[in-house]
């Protein structure tokens, strides 16, 4: 199993930036897939970006040029930096790692854009 750690959530104001991390713990050598993926209110879950292992990174057409997904595999670690945010880009954001048997989601942090 693998478990997935959040952290880096907090409230910024508009046009300010944010970086997320995910620490993976586990049989974490199952993973070939790393993502990121946003919940707002009253809305469903999205993808931000995702990174997969020999295909480099795959972002939603609004993060483009604002997000960066990255991943240190020595840390476990992936990361999503988040700059220009705006109110629409307030939610809670999910970890997530896909591989041949796994599918884990963290818990969330919650990133709040608001002056």
């Amino acid at each position: 199993q693998v478990q997935l750690v959040e952290s880096g959530g907090g409230l910024v104001q508009p046009g300010g930036s944010l970086r997320l991390s995910c620490v993976a713990s586990g049989n974490i050598f199952s993973i070939n897939t790393m993502g990121w993926y946003r919940q707002a209110p009253g809305k469903q879950r999205e993808l931000v970006a995702s990174l997969t292992d020999g295909h480099g990174a795959n972002y939603a057409d609004s993060m483009k040029g604002r997000f960066t997904i990255s991943r240190d595999y020595a840390k476990n670690t992936v990361y999503l930096q988040m700059n220009t945010l705006n109110p629409e880009d307030t939610a809670v954001y999910y970890c997530n790692a896909v591989g041949p048997f796994t599918d884990a989601w963290g818990q969330g942090t919650l990133v709040t854009v608001s002056s």
